[in-house]
């Protein structure tokens, strides 16, 4: 079994061996090798294998100069690593390098050449291999350069643990450590570059992309990751397409139809410059202008798409390229190469051919390999500056400076840098092999690796750990999964103005380390858009909506596909293309354009404002009028109206109603806890304050008029002191519901957002419905005994108690705290103080016009009426009305009987008072015209009913007639009334209660 896997590996070996001949490596012997892998072509040409013979290897085509740069990159550091005196002393490094041609199959044949070589070695067959000259194993690879290559040589390599530092590789799928045990990278994670393209985008606060991607393991993984930050950033893609280099034209056809039917402008691109260089030509070809090409570090300064004849097309491209770094002595090196002179360098020759368009004519045409690429000029397929089948030979002599290629672009290196720095990794790693303490190694029981006998396993190892500074004075240590964080610089594709190629001008960096938010710096005034412009192209499904709406949604659109909607009243939006619209504060509300929020209108029932005059001027009239009635009262204390109304109860009952009057004042201007609390008790007492003076004054008079025989108990009872008594309990109880409202629910001041959106009304909040229902209740309670007993007392004399006014003004309260209820009810804000305000008001009123104006007018303007003549008149009459009913009454009894005894009909004939059967009209009292004469001869007056009349005769003296006049009259008086009913004499007795 071990002769037959010899034999395999051997066969393996010679036949990789020949196909790679010495014009296709550069390589160099050494104590330890290292191998290479560069694009130094960037495709193969495309070859029906029919296997009618032996296939054959493909043959590369189309020269990349730029992967001959890195190439030397990596040949400079080797040979300086080996003249460093400090760096592997007593070492020389040596190289081989193969070309990948930018395919898996060419990657695969070189890797498959070192893993040849150490599975070899690690046989131990020098004894059976009778081997001329014995090739050392390559113990670390640098390379390759695109991901789905180096994702296919990761596989290979990690079978054997041979580590892989690749230079420009940069797939996140390459950061599993558990598929690729023994791959490492000098270039960022593509995980980072996915998110800074969406952070750009965002910058530019574009929405609407689409997305290119190539179809391997560099851009499936990067178009991915972008999808996932662009999903978290609201950033819709329109389309997503698919290319590859090997893409026949239909389907680049397809790809390109989406891209010119698509209204995104923005086409973020994850490929390699061979992967889109299909692509580009047949959009260049159609003439297809004005996309924004955002490139990912692959293609952002690939030569095959920067070119001037492209630039129409693709100038507003925006892409991400690696930190530069610097070589010292490497521009220096790259113009020394020469065929004659690098010797170990097989690709040299084809560089000289392709960079001065001619042929090197020593003999080396001849071989398999100049033939073959001779071939491939013939066909076209070269990438060089000439296509000719015949090519003029080379002198040798010429000049390298005096030609612009790739090659010798040397400002940015980037790429190069990296090789270099991938190179020096591996040298500190030998380093420290090379330096190890055993003890301290990091190998079992802490011994060391044989730097004389190295093997790639254990320079894997010392990767792992490694950690040294670089030229640059920057730290270089591989993390977990075998990266190196690094930045990015941003750049602008600009159309040199001097020459018309395409320069790459820096215009921002993306710094991985700083925080999220932080890391991108985009300098917008070195943009320049289809190298012209420094307007921001639109790239939205939609326009932006402006502050005042908001995004809304459309159904079977994709989210950035919206339309504006208003901000409703009370929300608002001072930003572009807000999401949502923000509800504003609770004290605030939105302005006519929703972009702000401003104070809501304050609304109560104002001082200044008109309807707030208004009420006031009607509560100050009030009080005036009262003060005024007040005011005539006190002058004319004396006479006999006042006297007659109880003078005392009158000035309480006009000052409850300056308290009434007072308590309207309190519902205007802006309402306070302290007069919220106070304003609905002051109306409460006030009120009770006065309906119960009119109460106990209604009453007493009825109670006296009514009373069958007055007594000293009538006028003990009826005196000021139980009157003032009487007013005060009912007072009370109203005082008592004030107290147990405010010490349980006391009102307060209430700001009302509800009522309306724009406006916060400020009002009491009652604390307690209820305890308002009761306060109310009890007044209108009062104020329905007052109005019974008012309506009992509506006959007597007008100028006791003006019963019917006090009907009257009981009525008007009813109406008013009746209509009060439901406007109550229905109003809101400002309008409620105010109607409490006009009930009170019309309450006020209607008491005060009742009671007081009519007796106000006699005394002013009808002195003749206010004497004690008028007052005993009305009196009289009223007790000669209430005894003739009675006299009746008892007559038609006595009749009654006499008919029951023996039919007798007629009165008593003791009786002065003379009774007539008959059925004519009664007549009235008599006019005041005659009242003078009646003072001065008596009064007699006929009270007629239904079924007689009824005369009776009474007289009245001024105190300073003579007394017989006054005994006369008395005893005339007597005589003519003594078979009166007893009620007269009652009425009579009571008149000086008067």
């Amino acid at each position: 079994m071990t002769s037959y896997s010899c034999c395999l590996i051997l066969l393996l070996f010679t036949w990789n061996t020949a196909a790679y001949g010495p014009n296709q490596r550069a390589q160099k012997k050494g104590d330890i090798i290292l191998g290479g892998l560069f694009p130094i072509h960037f495709g193969v040409a495309a070859k029906d294998q029919d296997l009618k013979s032996r296939p054959e290897s493909v043959e590369c085509i189309r020269y990349n100069f730029r992967g001959f740069r890195w190439l030397q990159a990596m040949i400079f550091a080797i040979e300086e690593i080996n003249s460093s005196p400090t760096l592997l002393p007593n070492m020389t490094l040596g190289y081989r390098i193969f070309d990948t041609c930018n395919t898996v199959s060419k990657a695969l044949e070189a890797t498959l050449s070192f893993v040849a070589q150490n599975k070899i070695d690690s046989l131990n067959l020098d004894e059976f291999c009778n081997c001329s000259e014995h090739i050392p194993s390559t113990i670390a690879v640098v390379g390759a350069t695109g991901s789905g290559i180096s994702t296919a040589v990761a596989n290979l390599l990690g079978l054997f643990y041979i580590p892989q530092v690749s230079y420009a590789s940069s797939s996140r799928l390459l950061s599993n450590k558990n598929q690729f045990k023994s791959f490492l990278r000098t270039i960022p994670n593509d995980e980072h570059q996915a998110t800074a393209m969406a952070d750009i985008i965002e910058h530019f606060r574009w929405n609407w992309v689409g997305t290119i991607a190539a179809d391997d393991d560099y851009g499936r993984p990067g178009i991915e990751k972008f999808r996932e930050e662009a999903e978290e950033r609201d950033i819709c893609i329109d389309f997503s397409e698919l290319i590859s280099q090997y893409s026949d034209e239909e389907e680049i056809q397809q790809v390109v139809e989406v891209i010119q039917n698509s209204t995104a402008r923005v086409i973020v691109v994850f490929s390699s410059g061979p992967d889109l260089e299909p692509l580009i030509k047949e959009i260049v070809r159609r003439n297809i202008t004005g996309k924004i090409w955002l490139a990912s570090e692959a293609w952002a300064s690939s030569s095959l798409i920067a070119m001037p004849e492209f630039f129409r097309v693709i100038g507003s491209t925006i892409g991400f390229a690696l930190k530069a770094g610097q070589i010292p002595g490497f521009r220096e090196f790259l113009q020394k190469v020469h065929p004659k002179k690098s010797t170990n360098n097989g690709f040299a020759k084809e560089f000289w051919e392709e960079t001065f368009n001619c042929y090197l004519p020593d003999g080396s045409k001849n071989s398999p390999a100049s033939a073959s690429f001779h071939k491939g000029h013939e066909e076209g397929l070269g990438a060089g500056n000439g296509t000719s089948a015949f090519r003029p030979p080379c002198t040798g002599d010429e000049n390298i400076t005096s030609v612009e290629t790739p090659y010798m672009d040397y400002t940015h290196l980037r790429i190069s840098y990296n090789v270099y720095l991938a190179v020096y990794s591996i040298a500190h790693a030998l380093q420290d092999i090379y330096t190890c303490t055993p003890g301290k190694g990091l190998f079992t029981n802490g011994s060391c690796a044989d730097i004389k006998k190295v093997e790639a396993w254990q320079v894997l190892k010392h990767l792992r750990h490694l950690n040294f500074t670089n030229n640059m004075g920057e730290q270089v240590d591989f993390d977990e999964f075998g990266d190196l964080v690094g930045n990015y610089s941003i750049i602008n594709w600009h159309l040199s103005p001097e020459d018309g190629t395409v320069v790459f001008e820096e215009v921002g960096h993306y710094n991985v380390y700083a925080k999220k938010g932080e890391r991108l710096f985009i300098n917008e005034n070195k943009i320049l858009w289809g190298g012209l412009s420094k307007e921001v192209p639109f790239s939205n499904c939609s326009r932006d909506c402006l502050p005042g709406t908001r995004k809304g949604i459309i159904e079977g659109e994709p989210t950035c596909c919206f339309e504006c909607v208003d901000c409703p009243d009370g929300e608002y939006s001072d930003e572009t293309d807000a999401s949502a619209c923000d509800k504003c504060p609770e004290d605030y509300w939105s302005n006519e354009n929703h972009t702000s929020c401003i104070p809501k209108q304050i609304e109560f029932l104002a001082w200044t404002e008109p309807f707030g005059i208004a009420l006031t001027l009607f509560a100050v009239l009030g009080i005036f009028l009262t003060s005024f009635v007040l005011g005539v009262f006190t002058k004319f204390r004396n006479t006999p109206i006042v006297k007659a109304t109880n003078r005392e109860l009158s000035y309480l009952l006009l000052f409850s109603l300056l308290c009434c009057f007072s308590s309207s004042l309190f519902f205007i201007g802006e309402p306070q806890n302290w007069t919220c609390r106070l304003r609905q008790p002051a109306f409460g007492i006030s009120f009770v304050l006065c309906i119960s003076c009119i109460l106990v004054k209604t009453n007493r008079v009825l109670l006296v008029f009514e009373a069958k025989i007055p007594t000293s108990l009538h006028r003990k009872w009826w005196g000021l002191n139980l009157q003032f008594l009487l007013v005060f309990l009912c007072t009370f109880v109203q005082i008592v519901i004030c107290v147990i409202w405010l010490y349980t629910a006391p009102p307060s001041s209430y700001r009302n957002h509800e009522l309306e959106d724009e406006i916060i009304f400020i009002t009491c909040h009652e604390g307690s419905l209820m305890a308002l229902g009761f306060l109310i209740g009890y007044t209108c309670l009062l104020a329905a005994i007052c109005f019974f007993f008012a309506f009992k007392s509506r006959k007597l004399p007008e100028n006791f108690n003006e019963a019917k006014f006090i009907t009257f003004s009981m009525l008007i309260f009813f109406i008013v705290w009746i209509s009060f209820i439901p406007a109550y009810a229905s109003t809101y804000g400002k309008f409620v103080s105010a109607v409490e305000v006009i009930a009170i008001l019309a309450a006020s009123f209607g008491l005060l016009a009742c009671i007081f104006f009519n007796k106000v007018y006699i005394i002013l303007f009808k002195p003749s009426r206010n004497t004690i003549e008028e007052v005993r008149c009305s009196t009289a009459a009223h007790a000669f009305k209430v005894a003739a009913r009675a006299t009746l009454r008892r007559s038609n009894v006595s009749r009654k009987r006499s008919n029951s005894l023996g039919g007798s009909t007629g009165s008593t004939p003791s009786s002065s008072i003379s009774s007539k059967s008959n059925h004519e009209d009664p007549f009235p009292l008599p006019a005041c015209a005659e009242r003078q004469r009646q003072q001065q001869r008596g009064c007699k007056q006929k009270v007629s009913f239904g079924s007689g009349t009824v005369t009776l005769s009474l007289s009245f003296e001024e105190p300073q007639k003579n007394a017989m006049a006054n005994r006369n009259a008395k005893r005339r008086n007597s005589l003519e009334a003594q078979n009166s009913d007893d009620s007269l004499m009652r009425h009579r007795a009571l008149l000086p209660l008067q």
